[in-house]
């Protein structure tokens, strides 16, 4: 988390001096093990999400989701904005570490898996093979020794 803060801190602090217009975070998102997708995420400005079809949604009313409500906050707007900013984005930036480090992780696994497998399949024709030709020297062998044995019975 602490490699974070200085990458976190230069986003906000370039969005808020006015040098970004936007920040966005590229990642690798990761789905599960077999599957990893690109992923562009809007870090700021911070957009609210829909409640749409959310279980917060069947519990307010029209008045409580409506975005023109005035709240009054402790200890005030601009100080709960000035760390919690911060701190959200830094998060925000930590969850896409975690996951692109996920993805690379389960990445490395599955190619090692098919490795292991590729090779153990490799052993096994190898294995195949060195027997069957081994088995045709042995059988060569021992038509020669027949072939012999016969040369000498007949002389």
């Amino acid at each position: 988390m602490l490699d974070i803060a200085p990458i976190a801190r230069i986003a906000v602090d370039g969005f808020l001096t006015g040098d970004f217009d936007e920040v966005h975070l590229a990642y690798t998102r990761f789905v599960n093990t077999l599957q990893q997708e690109p992923a562009l995420r809007l870090l700021l400005p911070i957009q609210p999400r829909s409640t749409e079809g959310k279980v917060m949604s069947r519990h307010m009313t029209q008045e409580q989701t409506m975005s023109g409500i005035d709240f009054l906050y402790e200890p005030n707007r601009d100080t709960l904005f000035d760390t919690i900013l911060p701190r959200f984005t830094e998060v925000q930036i930590y969850q896409a570490v975690l996951e692109a480090l996920a993805s690379e992780h389960s990445a490395r696994m599955v190619a090692m898996r098919n490795a292991t497998n590729n090779a153990n399949e490799l052993v096994g024709d190898l294995t195949l093979t060195y027997n069957r030709i081994r088995q045709d020297a042995i059988t060569k062998e021992m038509l020669d020794i027949v072939g012999g044995a016969e040369a000498l019975g007949q002389a």
